[in-house]
């Protein structure tokens, strides 16, 4: 009697349906880690997201002209998002960056009713 009965698939099937188990399984671990990378970036971005990355506090966000500078008032850092520095100097002119940082080192300075 052969090996190959109708009733018993050959060993060639098992194989295939191994490997198509194995790849089956394979893409789905992947699909997993990438939605868990996802969700990674997802909870460090609302853990970080708008604190300071000096000292931690809530960065605030101040209007300098059309600019929107992230600033810290525990530490008086300031943060510029990328070509937003290019933007504050073409406000301020090109006389140099004497005048820019005089704006904005202006947003920090404490008025009479300031405490």
């Amino acid at each position: 009697m052969s090996d190959l009965s109708p009733d018993k698939p050959s060993h060639n099937e098992d194989d295939y349906f191994a490997r198509e188990e194995i790849e089956a399984k394979r893409k789905l671990a992947l699909q997993q880690s990438q939605e868990m990378a996802v969700q990674q970036r997802e909870s460090l971005k609302q853990l970080h997201f708008m604190k300071c990355p000096k000292c931690g506090m809530d960065l605030q966000t101040l209007k300098q002209g059309n600019v929107e500078l992230e600033s810290c008032f525990n530490c008086h850092g300031v943060w510029l998002d990328a070509g937003e520095l290019e933007q504050v100097i073409k406000q301020h002119g090109h006389e140099g960056s004497g005048k820019v940082m005089s704006a904005v080192l202006n947003l920090f300075k404490r008025t009479p009713s300031s405490p």
